[in-house]
């Protein structure tokens, strides 16, 4: 039987304390460009745990939860079309939870073979500009709030 994705899933914005933000390329997609995602491996997965688990899964990055912050608030947002297959029949929805991860500068990632291509620091601007997802771009113009 195929298991499905939950349709819960966390946005974790990578960042430094001088707004250099971490994007990501997706390897299914050339050209879109995003900070790290990814939905919860079970119903009951701490969403700070789901957090975690992502950032290390998709850079490498052995983050901590005293680096993690959640930013209490989540988008909700129809799924692409492209993408609900993974979803049970039926689920056209997905709520996004943000959280923002801080470290103290730039620094090499290890990308998740298959899932990205590309990774690159970008000023927040320019890299809210280059994210594909409303949702994420949204995001990163938010950080200057949760920075400090």
């Amino acid at each position: 039987m195929k298991a499905f994705k939950i349709p819960e899933s966390v946005l974790v914005v990578i960042h430094t304390p001088q707004l250099e933000v971490l994007l990501i390329e997706r390897a299914d997609q050339p050209g879109f460009w995003q900070s790290v995602t990814g939905s919860r491996d079970a119903p009951d997965e701490p969403l700070w745990q789901t957090a975690l688990r992502e950032v290390r899964e998709e850079t490498g990055i052995e983050a901590t939860p005293a680096q993690l912050r959640d930013w209490a608030f989540a988008n909700i947002y129809e799924i692409y079309p492209v993408w609900r297959h993974r979803y049970a029949p039926g689920v056209t929805h997905n709520t996004e939870h943000v959280f923002g991860l801080c470290l103290p500068k730039p620094c090499a990632v290890t990308l998740s073979p298959g899932e990205h291509t590309a990774w690159r620091w970008l000023p927040q601007l320019s890299a809210a500009d280059l994210c594909f997802s409303p949702s994420n771009a949204e995001a990163v113009l938010l950080l200057p709030r949760f920075v400090g």
